[in-house]
């Protein structure tokens, strides 16, 4: 074995991933990247996969193996630069002025494209305001009202860690989604519990009845595209191990971090010890990640 007493290491690349092996202990991978919300496929449990430039993990494949995370420095999702990250991936400069991050991404009843009227970027407020969108319940650690994208279905309720959910209205703008939100919003709910969400203090709801029950407050100018006669759906999440406590990651207090994975709920990851780390609020942080 004198073979490995001199040579102690070795790394090497096959396809997208990147393999290291240290002789002395084990065989491990390593990536390293910007990170993103991670992309999820519809399964049961829900698959989800980290995307970098060049590279991508199946995050289910790594269940109960040990991650060891290293925050290297910051880049913006829209400029790249090295620049502390204000809301969303994005520094404060850009926060500030690109059309993907105007006021009315939180608050879709000020989208004003179907007016015709520019907030940041008529063009793309048009593309994204003007389709359809829905307003839906879903139950992650409360029953929640929300709306998104038609196209974003079922993705929004995976990334809230909904175990179930149910659409209420399908609408042809973002407007009208978001005055029936806000209507309905004075009767249940708009908000999730991330700590109940992650230890799974949940109940099931029937949905149906919420719909229903819901329906007389949706707003006049949305009551046409009420949806009567869906059925909710039900999602499962890859969790080995739900924590009874959780704390949360925070790469800039701890820039490192090593924990053996237990699941994937929402947008987080769920450690042995009990630590959660919120990939979608770390977005625009620059990484390398270890997996041993």
């Amino acid at each position: 074995m004198a073979f490995l007493g001199i040579f102690e290491f070795a790394k090497f690349r096959f396809n997208s991933y990147h393999f290291q092996i240290d002789f002395k202990s084990n065989f491990f991978m390593q990536y390293e990247g910007v990170l993103r919300k991670m992309q999820t496929e519809i399964g049961n449990p829900i698959q989800y996969y980290m995307v970098f430039e060049n590279d991508f993990l199946n995050v289910n494949q790594v269940l109960g193996k040990a991650l060891e995370i290293n925050f290297i420095k910051f880049q913006c999702l829209n400029c790249g630069n090295d620049r502390p990250i204000f809301r969303q991936g994005f520094c404060k400069t850009c926060f500030y002025e690109i059309p993907s991050a105007g006021d009315w991404i939180m608050r879709p009843e000020l989208s004003t494209a179907h007016l015709d009227k520019e907030d940041r970027d008529l063009e793309y407020e048009k593309k994204v305001q003007l389709q359809p969108h829905i307003v839906y319940l879903a139950n992650s650690s409360n029953i929640k009202v929300g709306v998104t994208r038609k196209t974003q279905i079922p993705t929004r309720w995976i990334d809230q860690g909904a175990h179930e959910a149910i659409e209420i209205v399908e609408v042809p703008n973002r407007y009208l989604a978001g005055i029936t939100e806000v209507a309905l919003k004075d009767h249940i709910g708009d908000k999730t519990n991330w700590r109940k969400m992650l230890t799974n203090n949940v109940e099931d709801e029937n949905l149906v009845e919420w719909r229903n029950k819901l329906k007389q407050y949706i707003p006049e100018e949305a009551q046409a595209y009420y949806i009567a006669d869906n059925t909710e759906t039900n999602l499962e999440f890859p969790v080995l191990k739900y924590p009874e406590k959780v704390k949360s990651l925070n790469l800039t207090k701890t820039p490192n971090y090593k924990g053996i994975l237990k699941g994937i709920k929402g947008q987080y990851f769920i450690f042995e010890d009990n630590t959660v780390f919120n990939v979608r609020s770390n977005e625009g942080y620059y990484i390398s990640l270890q997996i041993s």
